[in-house]
Protein backbone atom coordinates (compact mmCIF):
# COMPACT_ATOMS: atom_id res chain seq x y z
CA UNK A 1 0.00 0.00 0.00
CA UNK A 2 2.91 2.33 0.82
CA UNK A 3 4.34 1.89 -2.69
CA UNK A 4 1.01 2.72 -4.31
CA UNK A 5 0.63 5.88 -2.22
CA UNK A 6 4.19 7.04 -2.98
CA UNK A 7 3.79 6.10 -6.64
CA UNK A 8 0.55 8.05 -6.89
CA UNK A 9 2.11 11.13 -5.31
CA UNK A 10 5.06 10.87 -7.71
CA UNK A 11 2.68 10.56 -10.66
CA UNK A 12 0.71 13.63 -9.58
CA UNK A 13 3.88 15.69 -9.07
CA UNK A 14 5.48 14.60 -12.36
CA UNK A 15 2.25 15.08 -14.32
CA UNK A 16 1.45 18.45 -12.80
CA UNK A 17 5.00 19.76 -13.25
CA UNK A 18 5.39 18.45 -16.81
CA UNK A 19 2.01 19.58 -18.04
CA UNK A 20 2.14 22.94 -16.25
CA UNK A 21 5.55 23.77 -17.70
CA UNK A 22 4.33 22.69 -21.13
CA UNK A 23 1.04 24.62 -20.96
CA UNK A 24 2.16 27.77 -19.16
CA UNK A 25 5.86 28.17 -20.03
CA UNK A 26 7.14 26.30 -23.09
CA UNK A 27 4.06 25.86 -25.31
CA UNK A 28 1.96 28.90 -24.37
CA UNK A 29 1.27 29.82 -28.00
CA UNK A 30 0.34 26.25 -28.90
CA UNK A 31 -2.35 26.06 -26.22
CA UNK A 32 -3.52 29.65 -26.76
CA UNK A 33 -4.23 28.81 -30.41
CA UNK A 34 -6.63 25.98 -29.56
CA UNK A 35 -10.17 27.29 -30.12
CA UNK A 36 -11.87 24.72 -27.86
CA UNK A 37 -9.77 25.31 -24.70
CA UNK A 38 -11.58 26.45 -21.57
CA UNK A 39 -10.61 29.84 -20.23
CA UNK A 40 -10.96 28.50 -16.71
CA UNK A 41 -9.97 24.82 -16.52
CA UNK A 42 -11.75 22.56 -14.05
CA UNK A 43 -8.67 21.60 -12.02
CA UNK A 44 -10.45 19.08 -9.79
CA UNK A 45 -11.15 16.88 -12.83
CA UNK A 46 -7.48 16.95 -13.81
CA UNK A 47 -6.42 16.18 -10.24
CA UNK A 48 -8.93 13.33 -10.02
CA UNK A 49 -7.62 11.91 -13.31
CA UNK A 50 -4.00 12.11 -12.13
CA UNK A 51 -4.95 10.37 -8.88
CA UNK A 52 -6.77 7.52 -10.62
CA UNK A 53 -3.98 7.05 -13.17
CA UNK A 54 -1.31 7.23 -10.45
CA UNK A 55 -3.00 4.53 -8.35
CA UNK A 56 -3.53 2.20 -11.32
CA UNK A 57 -0.04 2.66 -12.77
CA UNK A 58 1.66 2.28 -9.39
CA UNK A 59 -0.29 -0.91 -8.80
CA UNK A 60 0.51 -2.30 -12.26
CA UNK A 61 4.22 -1.54 -11.88
CA UNK A 62 4.39 -4.01 -8.99
CA UNK A 63 3.28 -6.82 -11.32
CA UNK A 64 5.47 -5.66 -14.18
CA UNK A 65 8.62 -5.36 -12.07
CA UNK A 66 8.03 -8.73 -10.40
CA UNK A 67 10.12 -7.64 -7.38
CA UNK A 68 13.12 -6.97 -9.64
CA UNK A 69 13.07 -3.18 -9.70
CA UNK A 70 15.64 -1.52 -11.98
CA UNK A 71 15.89 1.83 -13.69
CA UNK A 72 15.74 0.01 -17.04
CA UNK A 73 12.44 -1.61 -16.05
CA UNK A 74 11.10 1.78 -14.96
CA UNK A 75 12.18 3.36 -18.24
CA UNK A 76 10.60 0.58 -20.31
CA UNK A 77 7.42 0.72 -18.20
CA UNK A 78 7.28 4.48 -18.81
CA UNK A 79 7.68 3.99 -22.55
CA UNK A 80 4.98 1.30 -22.61
CA UNK A 81 2.47 3.43 -20.73
CA UNK A 82 3.44 6.37 -22.98
CA UNK A 83 2.29 4.32 -25.97
CA UNK A 84 -1.00 3.66 -24.22
CA UNK A 85 -1.69 7.08 -22.70
CA UNK A 86 -0.06 9.44 -25.21
CA UNK A 87 -1.36 7.92 -28.42
CA UNK A 88 -4.86 9.25 -27.79
CA UNK A 89 -4.12 12.95 -27.20
CA UNK A 90 -1.27 13.03 -29.72
CA UNK A 91 -2.92 11.13 -32.58
CA UNK A 92 -6.67 10.77 -32.08
CA UNK A 93 -7.50 14.29 -30.89
CA UNK A 94 -6.11 16.01 -34.01
CA UNK A 95 -8.01 13.45 -36.07
CA UNK A 96 -11.30 14.40 -34.37
CA UNK A 97 -10.91 18.09 -33.55
CA UNK A 98 -10.04 21.13 -35.65
CA UNK A 99 -6.58 21.72 -34.24
CA UNK A 100 -4.67 24.67 -35.73
CA UNK A 101 -1.66 22.62 -36.87
CA UNK A 102 -1.79 18.80 -36.88
CA UNK A 103 1.97 18.21 -37.04
CA UNK A 104 2.65 20.71 -34.26
CA UNK A 105 -0.09 19.12 -32.16
CA UNK A 106 1.36 15.61 -32.60
CA UNK A 107 4.87 16.81 -31.74
CA UNK A 108 3.91 18.86 -28.68
CA UNK A 109 1.53 16.31 -27.19
CA UNK A 110 3.76 13.38 -28.13
CA UNK A 111 7.04 14.75 -26.80
CA UNK A 112 5.57 16.12 -23.58
CA UNK A 113 3.58 12.95 -22.92
CA UNK A 114 6.51 10.62 -23.56
CA UNK A 115 8.69 12.75 -21.28
CA UNK A 116 6.02 12.76 -18.56
CA UNK A 117 5.46 9.00 -18.51
CA UNK A 118 9.08 7.92 -18.92
CA UNK A 119 10.16 10.28 -16.13
CA UNK A 120 7.41 8.81 -13.98
CA UNK A 121 8.56 5.26 -14.78
CA UNK A 122 12.16 6.01 -13.83
CA UNK A 123 11.23 7.84 -10.61
CA UNK A 124 8.77 5.09 -9.73
CA UNK A 125 11.46 2.43 -10.11
CA UNK A 126 13.89 4.42 -7.95
CA UNK A 127 11.23 4.89 -5.28
CA UNK A 128 10.14 1.24 -5.29
CA UNK A 129 13.79 0.19 -5.05
CA UNK A 130 14.25 2.34 -1.92
CA UNK A 131 10.99 1.11 -0.36
CA UNK A 132 11.92 -2.54 -0.91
Amino acid sequence: MKKIIFGTVIFILVSFATQSISHFVINIEHYASIPFMRKEPIFILGFLTMTIQGVVLSYLFQFYSDNEVTIQKGLFFGLMISALFVSYPALVEPAKYQVPNVLNWVLVEGIVGIFQFTLFGVLLSLTYKKLK
